[in-house]
């Protein structure tokens, strides 16, 4: 037991879940030297999509971001979340780009480096891992947490005894759907820390109203750490409020020892961001309404809003009950993945198209033979392999590690995009975003030699898509 350490995700993960990822690096920097005198366990501000946005909304190179933030917070360590083979990106890589792109997140600052992979397949972690270990980082495993008949507390401790062996250094449970209740959060804990000897930590989100609970729950079973964002970005699909948390556990055996004083004054900062992003349509109220129908349906609350553009596409969203009972379905029938990106959207979709068409798998998405024929990994559950045979076509499942098929690409990937490169770095912004790396390089570019950039700005400042 003891005290209960935090860790802080109003840089990354909050305003991912709130704004789009669209907090930009001249919006953090006032507060950052202020933030590391708090103590946090870590600060979560790098990878998931922040990447991403950076240069195809905010005109930022994301490596930078990253050594501002090491150079203005020297005395917390730094985390980034990472998607095992596929990186940042949305397909897998090979295992030299992974291995060259955890070199260069390590050298530039991240300590901490929270390695998922989407179907939970083990060998889509092994060459992330094994790079973090080799340049001295902390790999923590995250298993995706969801809620299904082969989802039981035995399927997890076995999956963390797995993680353990291969070396990780803590284990996160990833709960990105809120799917977690309090009780079962404390006796899921409970059961981890018996079977495993590394640390454990908790991530969930606010959606279904539960998180706080399940904090104080775990906290009570003996989780090490819990992932909790700034008040003023905190609540609704983003996590529990930091100085909640801070307050409800002091004077107790749990006590995270932050200071509440200190919190508040950085609280007030991010009242005037959280007031500028209201302003500016950024941030939707509708965004902190807790929602609880992901227990029912057990579809993310950002599916949930998918499925019903796609239907109001086709002119057909009266039909959202008919998809919302045939995602468990189509999800059964590829092998239960967790529902988390890519393959919320890949099920998604799927069961859009066999309601709309009035046949199931009339119509096969691509990705969605992807998944059956085990281009992602392997499923929880092996697929039917009648099934399997209708969806393929005479095409063969794969059956190895998906990345065993790939060439090491990362000297291609470096004459691809030479002529843009300024750093070593920017092969692997190339390598995850071929199409939006080269109009973001080239702008930089424009910036630095003092060609008019005042336009690409003003592109830039449109509101999310």
């Amino acid at each position: 037991m003891g005290k209960l350490k935090i860790t802080e995700t109003v840089l990354r993960d909050a305003h991912q879940s709130l704004i789009a990822t669209r907090m930009s690096l001249d919006e953090m920097l006032p507060i950052m030297s202020e933030m590391d005198k708090i103590g946090y366990y870590s600060a979560e501000v790098w990878g998931g999509a922040t990447f991403d946005a950076c240069i195809r909304f905010l005109n930022e190179d994301p490596w930078e971001r990253l050594r501002v933030i090491r150079r203005e917070m020297p005395n917390t360590k730094l985390q980034m979340l990472f998607r095992g083979q596929n990186m940042l990106g949305y397909r897998h890589y090979a295992d030299d780009c992974v291995e060259y792109f955890v070199q260069k997140s390590i050298a530039n600052g991240i300590d901490i480096i929270r390695i998922f992979d989407a179907l939970n397949d083990i060998r889509n972690l092994e060459t992330a891992v094994k790079a973090a270990k080799k340049e001295g980082g902390h790999a923590q495993i995250a298993m995706s947490y969801t809620t299904g008949d082969v989802f039981t507390h035995e399927y997890y401790v076995n999956y963390a005894k797995q993680i353990e062996s291969l070396g990780a250094d803590s284990i996160c449970i990833k709960d990105m759907a809120a799917l977690l209740t309090p009780y079962e959060a404390g006796a899921l804990v409970s059961e981890l820390k018996k079977a495993v000897k590394i640390p454990i930590q908790l991530h969930t989100h606010y959606t279904t109203g539960l998180a706080s609970m399940c904090i104080m729950k775990a906290a009570e079973a003996g989780v090490d750490v819990v992932d909790t964002a700034m008040s003023p970005l905190a609540l609704g699909t983003s996590h529990a409020p930091t100085e909640s948390v801070v307050a409800a556990f002091r004077g107790t055996e749990y006590d995270t020892g932050l200071d509440l004083v200190k919190l508040g004054e950085i609280r007030e900062y991010f009242m005037k961001l959280r007031k500028k992003y209201i302003d500016n349509g950024l941030l939707d109220p509708k965004m902190l309404a807790t929602d609880a129908n992901a227990l029912i349906y057990q579809v993310p609350g950002g599916m949930l809003s998918n499925l019903l553009s796609q239907l109001k596409q086709a002119g057909k969203e009266d039909q959202l009950n008919e998809v919302l009972a045939e995602v468990p379905r189509v999800r059964a029938d590829a092998g239960s993945p967790p529902l988390v990106t890519p393959s919320s959207q890949i099920v998604g979709t799927q069961a859009v198209f066999n309601v709309i068409t009035g046949e199931r798998y009339k119509t096969v998405t691509k990705e969605f033979k992807g998944i059956v024929k085990g281009e992602y990994g392997k499923t929880p559950e092996p697929i039917d392999p009648e099934f399997q045979k209708m969806i393929l076509k005479g095409e063969e499942p794969i059956t190895c590690r998906p990345a065993d098929l790939l060439e090491p690409e990362l000297d291609k990937l470096k004459q691809e995009c030479a002529e843009w490169t300024e750093q070593e770095e920017d092969v692997l912004t190339y390598a995850m975003f071929p199409k939006v790396a080269p109009k973001f390089f080239e702008q930089r570019r424009n910036k630095k030699y003092g060609v008019d950039g005042a336009h690409a700005d003003a592109e830039n400042k449109v509101h999310p898509v």
